[in-house]
């Protein structure tokens, strides 16, 4: 079984940095004027590069290389706590020559329901578990 391991660090009030075993960082901030993303906005950022990977791999393979590639996500929210995300819509806005609607919906719907590790969590039951050291 694979395993991907973060650590995040509390950098003062509502801030923090996330890195990966590599040292690469993320900022995640809660202030009202932040350095970093929201972990919501870091969720959904985490689910468009998912799936861009996969779609512009596809197209690859498929020898239509993409020229331009844009996702715009956005997330609805419960109301109420844990005000989780109950709809995310997740558009593709791609161009490239020899690319047609037909390919893009294959590619996507690929990465949506078969690859994208990220959008088959958001669909799955995950165990969470929360230890105290």
């Amino acid at each position: 079984m694979a395993r991907v391991r973060m650590t995040i660090d509390h950098l003062g009030a509502k801030r923090y940095v996330g890195r990966n075993e590599g040292g690469d960082r993320i900022f995640i901030d809660g202030e009202e004027i932040s350095i970093g993303v929201r972990p919501t906005e870091a969720l959904l950022a985490a689910l468009g590069t998912c799936t861009a990977f996969d779609v512009v791999s596809i197209l690859e393979k498929r020898r239509t290389p993409v020229e331009s590639y844009r996702i715009e996500l956005e997330g609805e929210r419960a109301e109420e706590h844990p005000r989780r995300f109950t709809k995310i819509l997740v558009r593709h806005v791609v161009s490239g020559e020899g690319i047609t609607e037909e390919s893009l919906e294959r590619a996507v719907s690929l990465s949506h329901e078969k690859y994208c590790s990220v959008a088959n969590s958001l669909n799955s039951e995950i165990e969470a578990e929360a230890v105290l050291e």
